[in-house]
């Protein structure tokens, strides 16, 4: 049975860590606020460019052009998997990773050769740890830099798409719903599939110039949209998720040191009745 010394250390260690877990968890809450109002605020413009590009092709009937043309490379799978550098953040990368590694195995077993981008410590770590093909790994991005680097993905992807470098682009991310739910999404940028709207009437706006030019100003920027926001929803999921499981750890330490004082007076309580019978029966024999 541990002494009443090393309980009372157990108790003192216990509520510095509940101080540090309280800590990232208030950290965690004020740059969800910011990584949330970032998500919410760009999805809308995003949903409305997906839906001005199925207008444009219901309205200009057949149309032409690279992003939407299946490359004649059939062997190479580029997938850019977006994680986050740092861990005490629950399951959030460990249930991306499984998602994303089984969605792997199933594109190689059918001989694919994948290519793996990896943007966060933890995605890369992990797939170069079990031997797949990394080909690039970036770290250490700050939020500011999100825009940029989005820019740059979306550009490689264009630029090794025209040049048949791989089948088909896929981004790997968690979906951000809410504080408790974040869903591992593994969705295809490139060749890119628009839904069109011919039930909602696209077909009867005119445009101007044509829908080919028009849709070649506005598909790259699509493209680069869809990249940002999965990298602002990773952002959001994460602080999330780190700011649920922070939550989560305060209360387990604060149920930790009220059994352990317990424990302690317990002990302090027998230590006592054991001075007190020894006292009286001393007494006693004398």
């Amino acid at each position: 049975m541990a002494s009443l010394r090393d309980t009372r250390r157990r108790i003192t260690s216990v509520k510095n860590t509940r101080q540090i877990t309280r800590a990232m968890k208030l950290v965690a809450g004020a740059k969800l606020r910011r990584a949330t109002d970032a998500a919410t605020a760009a999805k809308p413009y995003q949903q409305t460019l997906s839906r001005v590009l199925g207008r444009v092709v219901a309205g200009a009937g057949e149309v032409e052009h690279p992003l939407l043309n299946v490359p004649e490379n059939d062997s190479d799978i580029l997938v850019a998997v977006l994680t986050s550098d740092r861990g005490l953040c629950g399951g959030f990368n460990s249930q991306l990773l499984r998602s994303v590694q089984a969605d792997i195995d199933a594109l190689i077993a059918e001989g694919k050769n994948v290519r793996i981008l990896a943007f966060g410590k933890k995605g890369a770590g992990h797939f170069k740890k079990r031997g797949y093909n990394v080909e690039e790994a970036t770290l250490d991005l700050d939020p500011s830099q999100y825009a940029e680097e989005a820019e740059k993905l979306a550009t490689k992807m264009m630029v090794e798409m025209a040049n048949n470098g791989f089948e088909k682009a896929i981004v790997a991310y968690n979906d951000y719903r809410s504080v408790m739910v974040q869903v591992p999404s593994f969705v295809q940028v490139l060749p890119m599939v628009l839904d069109t709207e011919e039930e909602a009437g696209g077909g009867d706006f005119i445009y101007e110039p044509d829908g080919n030019e028009i849709l070649g100003r506005l598909l790259p920027m699509a493209l680069k949209t869809q990249v940002f926001q999965a990298f602002l929803e990773t952002q959001a999921g994460e602080q999330a998720a780190r700011m649920a499981a922070m939550d989560s750890a305060t209360r387990n330490a604060s149920d930790l040191i009220d059994d352990l004082t317990l424990l302690y007076n317990r002990g302090r309580q027998a230590a006592i009745t054991t001075e007190l019978t020894e006292i009286v029966s001393g007494a006693e024999a004398l």
